[in-house]
């Protein structure tokens, strides 16, 4: 006989299945204990996702000592679809990773733009350059063999906009009703400055144009990476994420009694109706109970669950993801038959004619593995690539190297002896002019249902890998908080603004505090 269970306490039983669970048996998974050791038993918890976020939120929440299970859709646990660089801010998951002893990083990174016409623009290390007040020293250093200054200084009252983006509420809704291309174009950039530089930015870190993409978001990265000189430096991990961080993260917490569950995908939940709690996950032929549930998926596989979870259809928060947008991308890795000049590791393309930038690392360069080789091995990156995605593995080959030519000449005499081509479709989220007020929190109209990932709206002021990083701990500290018991994982915040920034967005704050006072503050558009 199935009886019902309540939500934050230990289960002493199951919930009656809904009519989709009656079509088949399935597996329940739970604890077998009796009621006189109830007490006694650690509160379980289930992560959704294997990425950066669930296994922040595994991580926080084992060493709680809390029962926790994760699951991942695949064989391997895998990194997000974000930038491949571990940028100078990151500092969460650089502490994280000097817990873990395992040193993956390179040195500091320089990097390279190029276009059509060549090369465009040479990243140096920010950290070996004399510190400039910011934004001083990533509008100085880099240096532009083609762009001419006065095309650069039309970059300059674009600061104003950056000062008022104070990552709250207000300013997202704000700046989010515009593109990024219009917000460049109302405070002056001109046109050769986005087309060679702001335009394939824009589409480097938000894995869309700068005409598809919101000022909102773009006001983010931009003051996250340029708010202090040193932010925009960046190292590469000495191999894959999945090998060199993730498996020895994932081999301690399993030490610590972590459950990793593999090809487990999430098709429904189980509503408690009673107390307003998820009481079960559904994953194909089995379903697991839990007192709370972290879901650390990307946009598009929440979309999946929302589409066919009742549950889940029953709260406007999740109806309003099915509104957002998503990319493809794809990963084509090319080992070739002679060694090819790469004069940096990491390098910027955008072709005018269809105004994508892609971007191509030099693997030789970066991973360990590849160091000694004769012959250059490389990996490129294609966002927005729903073009490429239908094609075959030769034709996107094909494709790459031509890119490739416009950039570096000596491809031409290259020859590709292996290619390996992944393809992510709808993995990237896109942060369309209107989309934030689609996009879900870390907490839920169910009470021990939280989210985790790279896109949710959080106040930490961080992006890509560290971002979805943050909000998986700050996921785990809800659930902390929930079931009351554990500590709170501690998180670092962003280095504060330089002195005359906080004094420029203290007096903007007054400005803007002065103006909404004034009777005709509404009156404007």
């Amino acid at each position: 006989m199935w009886t019902s269970t309540s939500c934050g306490t230990r289960a002493t039983g199951f919930p009656a299945p809904s009519s989709a669970i009656r079509r088949r048996p399935r597996r329940i998974f739970r604890a077998e204990v009796s009621l006189s050791h109830e007490a006694t038993q650690p509160k379980k918890v289930v992560v959704v996702g294997a990425g950066w976020a669930g296994l922040a939120s595994a991580h926080h929440l084992i060493n709680q000592g809390f029962d926790v299970t994760l699951l991942h859709d695949g064989s391997e646990p895998t990194e997000e679809v974000t930038s491949r660089g571990f940028w100078y801010p990151y500092r969460n998951i650089f502490s994280l990773v000097d817990g873990l002893g395992t040193k993956p990083f390179t040195k500091w990174i320089k990097a390279s733009y190029f276009s059509p016409e060549g090369l465009e623009v040479n990243f140096p290390v920010f950290q070996d350059q004399p510190k400039l007040p910011a934004p001083l020293g990533a509008l100085a250093y880099p240096q532009f063999p083609r762009l001419p200054l006065v095309d650069r200084l039309t970059s300059l009252p674009l600061i104003a906009a950056v000062i008022d983006f104070d990552n709250t509420d207000t300013v997202w809704r704000k700046y989010d009703t515009m593109t990024a291309r219009e917000l460049f174009k109302q405070y002056g950039c001109s046109q050769r400055l986005y087309q060679e530089v702001l335009q394939p930015a824009v589409q480097a870190s938000l894995f869309a144009p700068a005409e598809q993409s919101s000022a909102a978001a773009t006001l983010g990265v931009l003051y996250y990476y340029l708010s202090h000189q040193q932010n925009f430096d960046f190292v590469f991990c000495r191999g894959e994420v999945g090998v060199k961080i993730f498996t020895p993260w994932i081999e301690s917490l399993e030490s610590k009694g972590l459950k990793l569950l593999k090809n487990s995908t999430l098709t429904d939940m189980n509503l408690n109706e009673d107390m307003g709690c998820i009481s079960q996950i559904v994953c194909g032929g089995y379903v697991y109970e839990a007192d709370a549930f972290v879901l650390a998926l990307g946009a598009s596989s929440l979309q999946s669950i929302i589409q066919s979870s009742h549950v889940l259809q029953s709260r406007q928060e999740f109806l309003n993801v099915l509104k957002l947008s998503t990319s493809d991308v794809v990963y084509v890795k090319l080992w070739f038959d002679k060694k090819v000049n790469i004069p940096n590791a990491a390098n910027v393309c955008c072709d005018f004619d269809d105004s994508i930038a892609w971007t191509f690392y030099d693997l030789n360069s970066v991973y360990d593995e590849y160091k000694d080789e004769t012959s250059t091995v490389l990996e490129a990156e294609f966002p927005c690539a729903s073009d490429l995605l239908p094609l075959k593995d030769e034709q996107i080959v094909a494709v790459a190297i031509a890119k490739l030519t416009k950039c570096i000449q000596e491809f031409e005499d290259a020859k590709v002896v292996q290619h390996k081509v992944i393809r992510r479709p709808k993995s990237a989220i896109q942060f369309s002019p209107g989309s934030y007020r689609y996009m879900i929190r870390g907490a839920t109209s169910f009470p021990n249902l939280f989210m985790a990932g790279d896109w949710i709206v959080n106040r930490h002021g961080s992006w890509s890998k560290e971002k979805a990083y943050v909000t998986g701990l700050e996921a785990a500290n809800r659930v902390v908080d929930y079931l009351g018991e554990g500590e709170f994982a501690k998180i670092i915040s962003v280095e504060e603004d330089e002195a005359h920034i906080e004094a420029l967005r203290s007096l903007n704050r007054r400005a803007n505090e002065l103006f909404t006072q004034l009777p005709i503050s509404e009156f404007f558009l």
